[in-house]
């Protein structure tokens, strides 16, 4: 398998080593507590599921699909982007339904990106923001994550001295796995440097609708006037409805470009299930009190991680927005690095979490922890966690040795 090219520039997959080693003490009998993966265990909302059960067995819905989307999907994918950013689309040339963001960065890189082509792309980082060019054949320039002027100086230099010229910026806000949330103010400035460098931006808003601050809602970089002359964002129904199985999200903005992953898309799929497509429409369309509900779920859990992991002896800085805490490895474990930090949280405290480096080599030194666990199993790894620090104090020298050697 290493011959083959397109894999042979794919790093070894480093949650991978995690997530066998967490099979291994699972099927030891370990009672693992899995902050790792940011897969939602809230239930998809009741009326979508209803809207899924009433549409699947009918005839005509067990045919092919629509690649682009249903037009009632794409009507309401647009009626979301009116009602919540006050931003219009063109039904038919402005939106493209995608089998979640991930499947739409994945080939809107395929179709872009020639052989050599280079891509901005934020370090730390979701994998598929750089891998997806990668595999496509291009290469990657790295930027700070941070929307602020060490954003820009980087990106500036990266244009200054890269042959090509990058063809694009991929920004991602709120972060995954960083939780950083950006201004309306940065958006402004990143589209004016797209425009003075032509280049194209490719947002992705995944976790549009999980935040903390009612007063705050993430904005969108297609708000800023100009945005839809170089910008195509993406969007998930995975987090808001709690629907990451059903892989469904959109793409939206720039014509040109989405009449290229469209053209790509027309070869690969033919669309989602049309049940699924139907229910994804229902969510859109339908009550937001189910995401209210949800991010209060979120809130209350994100608190009591931050609480009563500081009881065990570690400090969690509190994330403002997304499913996600971004926490510097403990000090007194940082000779070991993210992975191997991981690995012993699992071995000795039955928790699982991230390695930030499988993030980017940026992310190193941090971890990554998903509010995936209710309230009552997030207090439990905190105890966990206390035990750990507590009986690793007495011979932690030898410990992180040990591990360091390993």
């Amino acid at each position: 398998m290493s011959d083959f090219y397109r894999v042979r520039r794919l790093p070894p997959y480093v949650f991978e080593q995690v997530n066998r080693l967490k099979a291994k003490a699972r099927a030891a009998g370990a009672d693992i507590i899995d902050l790792g993966m940011g897969n939602p265990d809230l239930p998809t909302p009741r009326h979508v599921v209803d809207k899924l059960i009433e549409t699947a067995g009918k005839p005509r819905t067990d045919r092919y699909s629509a690649s682009k989307g249903i037009a009632g999907l794409r009507r309401a994918q647009a009626a979301y982007y009116e009602r919540r950013f006050g931003v219009k689309l063109d039904l038919d040339s402005q939106i493209v339904a995608t089998l979640g963001s991930k499947e739409g960065f994945a080939n809107m890189a395929q179709a872009i990106t020639a052989p050599g082509d280079v891509i901005l792309a934020p370090n730390p980082s979701y994998p598929i923001h750089a891998f997806g060019f990668l595999m496509a054949g291009g290469v990657i320039r790295s930027v700070p994550i941070e929307p602020d002027e060490k954003f820009f100086h980087a990106a500036e230099r990266a244009v200054q001295h890269s042959i090509p010229k990058p063809i694009a910026v991929v920004v991602c806000y709120p972060s995954n796995p960083t939780a950083t949330v950006a201004s309306l103010d940065f958006y402004r400035d990143l589209v004016t440097f797209a425009k003075k460098h032509d280049i194209y931006i490719l947002s992705d808003l995944a976790y549009a609708e999980v935040y903390f601050d009612d007063n705050e809602p993430p904005p969108s970089v297609l708000q800023v006037p100009g945005a839809m002359d170089v910008c195509v964002e993406f969007t998930s129904m995975s987090k808001t409805y709690s629907m990451a199985g059903w892989r469904m999200g959109f793409a939206v903005g720039n014509e040109r470009l989405l009449a290229a992953l469209a053209r790509v898309k027309s070869y690969l799929d033919y669309g989602a299930y049309t049940p699924i497509q139907v229910a994804a429409a229902a969510a859109l369309n339908g009550p937001d009190d189910c995401i209210r509900d949800m991010r209060a779920i979120y809130r209350k859990r994100r608190d009591v991680m931050v609480e009563s992991f500081a009881q065990a002896g570690w400090q969690i800085p509190a994330p403002s927005a997304s499913m996600f805490a971004w926490a510097p490895v403990p000090e007194r474990f940082s000779r070991l690095g993210s992975l191997e930090f991981s690995k012993l949280l699992i071995e000795k405290a039955e928790v699982a979490v991230a390695p930030g480096v499988g993030f980017g080599e940026h992310g190193e030194g941090f971890v990554r922890l998903a509010l995936v666990e209710n309230e009552q199993r997030i207090r439990q790894a905190a105890r966990g966690l206390r035990r750990f620090f507590d009986s690793a104090d007495a011979s932690l020298h030898n410990l992180i040795e040990a591990r360091a050697r390993a």
